[in-house]
């Protein structure tokens, strides 16, 4: 790997999404030597992958070099490799351009897509959990409309005009907004020799209502502005199958279509190596204690999504989300550093901000501790939030500009098949780059 040997102890970070980040944020300029190792020379802003996915950001606008936030920082250093596997009796990993020693070690490898073991509904359906996987989908959005210009026989064309999200979360939800409103302002425009009266856009939940999680007026509402947009919602709805032809439901609706989009969970991102007893196998999590040490080790630690700190009130761990990650991250950073000086590590607690999601122009639904809204003044604090969220000076000004410009007129400039999303054959996908 060519770090160089040295004096301080070295704490190995994997995964620079919002958990390592902020710890390795933590632990800069400080008496360490600080190793990052991702798969992905860059951060993503995940919460705007569906605005990738649907032509209004580019991807560099929600993506920070990881080497940039460093630069500067003595004793830090970047490593572009998969890990593979975690030696702890060694204090070692394995990766994918070789081994390296630890003396602390921070998983920190968040989560990927849970299919819940459905091996055709993995094969055939989209997700977006990555910058590429969003791509994917954005090229695939716009092909179909393509091909069903060209397409003659109508129950084809409908299919591939018919689009299918399941998972009534965040992803979803905003999703499917996102794709009503270009049904409703935009790609009339730029197909009128074709009937888009006739693209249709489902969104099933498998429980009885939307944005599990937040207050139910958030969920009512937030169902409002979808059915408003011309979203078909289906709730009390299961998808159990998916062909690449038909969606095969628990009920008497199944689905003719082209594009599947799953929205419908997600799983931690563990790695090989430890012992099984600390792993949570369902949600593929490891359990840690109220420092984030995994469970049974001293000096291998978990934040965010792939580590399951279970308490009275989240029995489950907490949510998947940016917030716990980051805090986590923020914490464990301080913890490390009080740990090397002696001092008494500050036990996790999770500081709930609040939900939200947009649904669309002017409409969104905000879950804050002590007030609840809805609508156009909820639809500026989501930009607000979001936008100040974002790493990097660029990328806020980009992404500023690009919501003014789309909100005065109307559109979506990046709907651009620059990496085509090809089929091998009649509903058989390649899916390339993930």
């Amino acid at each position: 790997m060519n770090i160089p040997q040295t004096s301080f102890p070295r704490v190995v970070i994997i995964g620079g999404g919002f958990a390592g980040l902020a710890a390795a944020r933590r632990l800069e300029d400080q008496e360490l030597q600080v190793v990052l190792i991702d798969k992905h020379n860059y951060h993503t802003f995940q919460p705007l992958l569906y605005q990738v996915a649907t032509g209004g950001l580019e991807p560099d606008s929600i993506a920070f070099p990881l080497r940039k936030r460093f630069n500067d920082v003595e004793n830090f250093y970047f490593r572009l490799a998969e890990v593979t596997n975690v030696d702890a009796s060694l204090n070692a990993i394995e990766t994918t351009i070789g081994s390296l020693e630890y003396d602390e070690l921070i998983i920190a490898t968040g989560s990927t897509t849970n299919f819940f073991g459905n091996t055709n509904i993995e094969k055939y359906a989209m997700e977006m959990k990555s910058v590429p996987q969003a791509l994917n989908i954005r090229s695939l959005v716009l092909e179909n409309f393509e091909e069903a210009l060209l397409e003659t026989d109508l129950e084809k064309r409908r299919a591939l005009m018919n689009f299918v999200i399941v998972g009534g979360g965040p992803t979803g939800v905003e999703l499917a907004g996102a794709l009503a409103e270009m049904k409703k302002g935009i790609l009339p425009k730029d197909y009128p020799d074709l009937d888009i009266r006739q693209m249709k856009i489902n969104l099933i939940q498998s429980s009885g209502e939307l944005l599990k999680g937040m207050s139910d007026k958030a969920s009512k509402k937030s169902e409002d502005f979808l059915i408003k947009l011309g979203v078909d919602v289906w709730k009390d709805l299961r998808v159990l199958d998916y062909d690449g032809k038909i969606v095969t439901t628990n009920g008497h609706d199944n689905f003719k279509a082209e594009t599947v989009i799953w929205a419908a969970g997600v799983k931690g991102d563990a790695i090989d190596g430890l012992e099984q007893d600390c792993l949570i196998e369902r949600a593929n999590r490891f359990k840690v204690d109220e420092y984030n040490r995994v469970v049974g080790y001293e000096n291998v630690y978990a934040v965010g999504d792939v580590a399951c700190m279970q308490t009275e009130k989240y029995g489950k761990g907490h949510p998947m989300m940016a917030q716990p990650a980051i805090q986590q991250g923020k914490l464990l950073g301080k913890n490390i550093l009080a740990k090397r000086k002696g001092k008494k590590l500050k036990p996790f607690k999770y500081n709930d901000k609040g939900s939200m999601a947009t649904i669309g122009r002017n409409k969104a639904v905000v879950d804050l501790p002590k007030w609840r809204f809805q609508g156009v003044f909820a639809w500026f604090v989501w930009m607000f939030v979001h936008l100040f969220s974002l790493i990097g000076f660029r990328n806020k000004v980009i992404v500023f500009m690009n919501w003014i410009y789309n909100y005065i007129r109307f559109d979506r400039e990046t709907r651009l098949i620059i990496r085509p999303y090809k089929k091998q054959n009649k509903y058989s996908f390649v899916k390339e780059n993930v």
